[in-house]
């Protein structure tokens, strides 16, 4: 990271990017060419390791990838909002993300299913949801075990502290 000052460390502050990050983007490689799309997700963040759960039709594209290539990449963030600068190089837009690196698998247990499941829709809605194995078996799950992972923060200009 270039600019260590827009650097975010504190636990309870990646948490909240997480909570109002709405949609992931997913980075695949297919033989050298870069695959990216956007998803919703769910994570678990406790004692500084991040799981991220995604979710998605039971055949596709990214399915065949991933089973070439499990090595992902993702970005996503919040708190996006354009400002305006007296030069050109002075406009630029406020944000908060997390990106990183790590190992996409394939869930096939039942039990972790309904649990990715259950933390992407605490996630994205902030409600408690269950599910069946009749429900799971109509969908993938993909887990992302992190690797490493970083986030930062772009504030409005001249209200850093």
């Amino acid at each position: 990271m270039l600019k260590r000052e827009r650097e975010v460390t504190e636990e309870g502050s990646i948490r909240e990017i997480l909570d109002k990050s709405m949609v992931l983007h997913l980075g695949l490689c297919d033989e050298g060419q870069p695959y990216v799309l956007p998803m919703n997700y769910g994570y678990i963040y406790e004692d500084g390791k991040l799981t991220l759960y995604l979710h998605g039709a039971v055949r596709g594209y990214k399915y065949e990838i991933i089973q070439k290539n499990p090595r992902v990449s993702f970005a996503l963030e919040c708190d996006v909002a354009p400002f305006e600068g007296r030069t050109a190089c002075q406009y630029g837009n406020t944000y908060a993300s997390v990106m990183g690196r790590g190992t996409a698998v394939l869930v096939e247990d039942v039990e972790e299913k309904i649990k990715g499941l259950a933390v992407l829709m605490k996630t994205q809605t902030g409600k408690d949801f269950e599910f069946n194995e009749k429900l799971v078996s109509i969908v993938n799950v993909i887990r992302i075990d992190v690797a490493e992972f970083s986030a930062k923060r772009r504030p409005l200009p001249g209200t850093e502290e």
